[in-house]
């Protein structure tokens, strides 16, 4: 079936996650900021580019979002010539950026002040699951427009799942990061040890990989890990601000999180050392590299 949709935010995430949408038969209209990323994506995928939010949603059934933090959020829905001010009456606002459970009911709350739905989406997979349409995606809100969001949704998703009313996607995402943490932690003091030792990590991966050690980051990382290169998926600004998120949410709930909150400072260092755009898996910068001589 031909939607008629609107994306709003193109970065490394949305611009691959509107393309799937297009390529599926839709009928795409983006909005950016940087203007000229928008029309790089015309060029690329077809459709058309709008130059305000709200005029990317005029006639839109449904309009998706992905940008970075909950103010942005707010400006491309609700700020001059939001995005909420030119949706139709009935149609859907889906805002895939990891922000704020408190935004997400407060975004919620204004929609149906404007006979309009809204969905708290966040995603997890990073730009290869963006690029490949492998995207993971907590939902939260109401069954019946989910159900008519997930369907489209499938262009650029592995798996989705509402896990309960507006707000509860987000913080199914901070679950999600505050997991992310520990295991990227662990890693990377796993593999300074090996190092330390003397072993070949390498080696040890290829065994403890196969038993209750694994994990996707010990798949998909140890390797880049070891050669000390960070350039390879989500940015150390990013993951601080999300478990910035996930800390301001726990003082809310009453959640002892103190791994988490070490690791946070852990990342803190990293952006001291320059490494804020580096990915999370940097987190091993933090030791030295034994420097072993032959004899």
């Amino acid at each position: 079936m031909n939607r008629k949709l609107a994306f709003i935010g193109l970065g490394v995430m949305g611009y691959p996650m509107a393309g799937h949408l297009q390529k599926a038969g839709n009928d795409v209209t983006v909005y950016n900021r940087t203007k000229s990323k928008a029309d790089a994506w015309v060029r690329e995928y077809g459709g058309r580019a709008a130059p305000t939010p709200g005029e990317a949603a005029e006639g839109a059934d449904i309009v998706f979002s992905c940008v970075g933090n909950d103010d942005d959020v707010l400006e491309i829905a609700l700020g001059v010539d939001g995005a909420f001010y030119g949706m139709k009456a009935g149609s859907i606002f889906v805002d895939h950026t990891t922000a704020s459970a408190g935004l997400a009911q407060h975004l919620d709350i204004a929609a149906q002040d404007r006979g309009i739905a809204f969905l708290d989406a966040p995603v997890s997979g990073g730009q290869a699951g963006a690029e490949q349409g492998t995207l993971t995606i907590m939902v939260g809100g109401d069954a019946a427009y989910y159900d008519l969001v997930a369907p489209v949704m499938d262009a650029y998703a592995r798996k989705q799942q509402l896990l309960g009313p507006t707000g509860c996607g987000q913080l199914a995402k901070m679950v999600n990061q505050i997991c992310i943490a520990g295991v990227v932690q662990g890693l990377a003091e796993g593999l300074h040890f090996a190092e330390a030792a003397g072993l070949d990590p390498e080696a040890v991966v290829e065994v403890i990989s196969k038993g209750a050690a694994q994990s996707w980051q010990m798949d998909n990382r140890h390797k880049t890990m070891v050669a000390r290169e960070f350039d390879f998926g989500f940015a150390v600004d990013w993951m601080r601000k999300d478990l910035g998120i996930v800390l301001d949410e726990a003082r809310r709930n009453g959640a002892q999180l103190p791994l988490t909150a070490l690791v946070d400072q852990f990342y803190a260092d990293i952006q001291h050392m320059g490494g804020g755009r580096w990915d999370t898996s940097s987190l091993i910068a933090r030791f030295p590299k034994p420097r072993f001589t032959e004899e």
